[in-house]
């Protein structure tokens, strides 16, 4: 599948901004919250380019898909401040919210299942609930990657998405992801509704 136009980009600022939530820091490396950090690595490499650039309080690279430039962002805020580095970017690159994607992971949803939204509350995440609060809207669309349930309703939240996945929950997830690619280039297409028939499970 081709992804990159062969049309001159040179100069031409991103359009859209692609958005993977997730912790700095090796000790969260392969934790469940960093399935969004987890799907932009995936993208960089089927994509072909890097997320390296230190801007927007967070690590920053670009592509051209189908003729749009699109800018990708992990924030380093940490993610309960995710909205500085998103909200810092789309104001910079003049980014409406409509050209805004946000990956994250979904603890309601099992390990290897996405679902994809238009628009929504934050159904408790944090990340989000920060990006909802800086932008103040809830109106941009989303991929929602399954990190599974608590084995436990008494299980601590946060011991749950700070753990790691097992190799079985870690391939699942790493196949969730492996759809991201032709996900973003639908919603840069704007075919969301295509993509969300193919992928929402």
């Amino acid at each position: 599948m081709l992804f990159r136009s062969q049309k001159t980009t040179a100069g031409q600022a991103p359009e859209y901004l692609v958005v993977g939530l997730g912790n700095p820091g090796s000790q969260y490396e392969c934790t469940r919250h960093n399935a969004g950090f987890i799907a932009m690595d995936i993208l960089a490499e089927k994509l072909g380019f890097d997320i390296k650039r230190l801007k927007f309080k967070g690590l920053i690279g670009d592509t051209v898909i189908d003729g749009h430039r699109v800018a990708f962002l992990k924030p380093s805020t940490f993610m309960n401040l995710s909205g500085e580095s998103v909200r810092d970017a789309m104001q910079f690159y003049k980014i409406p919210v409509e050209k805004l994607l946000v990956i994250c992971d979904d603890i309601s949803l099992a390990p290897g299942r996405l679902r994809i939204r238009r628009k929504g509350s934050a159904g408790g995440h944090n990340g989000l609930k920060n990006i909802i609060y800086l932008l103040g809207r809830d109106d941009f669309a989303r991929v929602k990657l399954g990190v599974g349930e608590k084995p436990h309703p008494d299980y601590d939240l946060a011991d749950w998405v700070l753990g790691r996945f097992t190799k079985e929950q870690g391939e699942a997830l790493e196949q969730a992801c492996s759809h991201c690619d032709d996900i973003v280039r639908l919603f840069v297409a704007g075919r969301l509704d295509e993509a969300m028939n193919r992928y929402n499970s």
